[in-house]
């Protein structure tokens, strides 16, 4: 079983450009603003535009609304450090990078329609 995300943006070009900037997804195939979809080794996520669903999708939140309430995404990658520089160098707020009771390192934030990314770092990992 694999899994992808699929999210729906307000602004999708302001998300694709979060996912590849800050946490450095790379575009698979062709971008558009109704439908791009994003790939970090075995992690794909698709971005949406909200424009996309009907009226009485349960998907649907109001403009302004925070997307995502009750999820929390979690990426889990080789080097949480680098990934945290990287992150930490885009200029997007992120959290301190903090060694968590179960013993995984990890760092914390929120992308542009409000869906909470936790970056953790492996097992194995020193």
């Amino acid at each position: 079983m694999q899994l992808s995300l699929e999210l729906f943006a307000e602004c999708p070009e302001k998300s694709i450009d979060f996912y590849r900037r800050v946490l450095g997804f790379e575009v698979q195939g062709s971008s558009s603003a109704e439908y791009t979809m994003l790939k970090y080794g075995d992690a794909v996520i698709a971005i949406n535009s909200h424009s996309v669903l009907s009226t009485d999708h349960p998907l649907r939140i109001a403009s302004g609304q925070r997307a995502g309430l009750g999820v929390e995404i979690v990426l889990k990658v080789s080097d949480v450090e680098d990934a945290y520089r990287a992150a930490q160098e885009s200029g997007w707020p992120v959290s301190d990078l903090a060694l968590q009771p179960w013993g995984l390192r990890d760092f914390r934030l929120v992308d542009p329609d409000g869906y909470y990314v936790r970056v953790t770092g492996r097992k194995n990992e020193n």
